[in-house]
């Protein structure tokens, strides 16, 4: 694996990308083409493959889950320019804040030792937890912060594939953990991290719309001052900032709290917020039992939530070998949520059922072109909204299909 220094990231290289890009550079790629192919044959292959010839258009129904991470180091300006070439018209930029609170775009506030190169630079001594090598049965460790960095320290590191070998006993052999469903391919040089008011001004020359995530703090709040209010609302204060209208961005989080404030105190930009569920970490929470729903989705209804996202999996269970709408989705539905979910071809491979986002309906999946299987599902069935993927051709190619927006 090759390490990396960085070049900062500025508004003038942003502003460099062409406005024009997204509308006129689409393209599918031929993974679309490789999946209908590998379709059983039925309906829904015969309407895909009815569909090969058509001319990729944007599609808010794609959402760009940190630009498009199976082959581009997440949260990169490569990775979201790849997402709005495959037609992404909403892109992520996952909100976490430096040492000195300016906000830039993580999956996480403690993930860099994961996705960016900061373990083999000077600043792996900012680290909480120092690399520690594997030995005697231990696996490897690391923790490195946003936090315990300034925003100029930042902007001294690049971006990577996302992932750690725990095995290794060095550092560059740690940082070599990309999955073996990943590619490498496009991050040899690494990727250019971004702030969050880059990815805004990024976004926007490539005609993309904004869903950000306030993500959880990695640090006791209030951090030097800065309430998770603060937080919050600083997020909101960006894009009023840039211009951008509340119509064309999507906050989310998973903690209830910073939407009820985003409501409460920004309705035009609460109005879209969106509240990410994550009720399936409760042990008490069953996706096919409404009584577990605590709050219900009346009551969140009630509170003003207009947008819930929970995974995939819970969207759905089966009757037979059809995948239909769970009892949490009838729920939602009847409430008069909107519903958006995460994350399509994230799971690798689905010959042996899919893992994690496809437990649900595990039983019926067996092949990679079950992706499209689960799509058609979530959209003709649940009702949903837009769905955040890992390659958002997939999800454009099908959008553009089936004539959504």
């Amino acid at each position: 694996m090759r390490l990396f220094t960085a070049t900062a990231l500025t508004l003038t290289i942003v502003a460099a990308v062409p406005a024009a890009q997204a509308a006129d550079h689409l393209t599918y790629g031929p993974r679309p083409a490789y999946l209908i192919d590998r379709m059983a044959d039925g309906p829904l292959k015969d309407r895909l493959a009815a569909c090969l010839g058509q001319t990729p258009r944007v599609s808010d129904f794609s959402i760009g889950h940190r630009g498009a991470p199976l082959m581009f180091p997440e949260h990169t300006v490569e990775s979201n320019r790849a997402a709005a070439r495959m037609g992404a018209g909403i892109l992520e930029c996952d909100v976490t804040f430096t040492r000195d609170h300016e906000l830039v775009c993580r999956h996480a506030q403690n993930d860099l030792h994961t996705s960016t190169n900061i373990l083999a630079t000077d600043l792996a001594d900012t680290c909480v937890t120092p690399f520690t090598p594997a030995a005697d049965g231990t696996e490897a460790t690391a923790e490195c912060r946003t936090s315990d960095i300034t925003l100029a320290e930042f902007r001294t590191l690049t971006g990577k594939m996302d992932g750690a070998d725990t095995s290794a006993t060095s550092v560059e052999d740690y940082m070599d953990g990309t999955a073996n469903w990943r590619t490498d391919l496009y991050s040899t040089e690494g990727g250019t991290l971004m702030t969050h008011a880059e990815s805004i001004a990024l976004f926007k020359s490539l005609g993309a719309k904004f869903t950000p995530e306030l993500k959880s703090p990695a640090v006791e709040m209030p951090h030097d001052g800065f309430s998770q209010e603060d937080y919050a609302q600083k997020l909101i204060d960006e894009y009023k900032a840039a211009g951008i209208p509340a119509a064309d961005v999507w906050p989310q989080s998973f903690n209830l709290d910073d939407v009820l404030y985003w409501i409460e105190n920004e309705p035009e930009f609460g109005a879209q917020a969106v509240y990410l569920d994550a009720r399936y970490s409760d042990d008490a929470f069953d996706h096919m039992d409404p009584a577990t729903f605590q709050p219900t989705m009346r009551e969140l209804a009630d509170m003003g939530v207009n947008y819930l996202a929970p995974p995939t999996w819970m969207l759905v269970t089966t009757e037979g070998d059809a995948i239909v709408p769970s009892p949490y989705a009838t729920a939602a539905k009847e409430a008069g949520l909107n519903i958006i979910t995460w994350t399509l071809e994230r799971s690798g491979p689905l010959t042996s059922g899919g893992g994690w986002y496809f437990q649900s309906v595990e039983g019926t999946i067996d092949t990679d072109a079950d992706y499209f299987t689960l799509l058609h599902a979530l959209h003709e069935k649940v009702g949903i909204e837009g769905i955040f993927s890992d390659w958002p051709a997939t999800t454009t190619y099908y959008a553009n299909c089936m004539g959504l927006d």
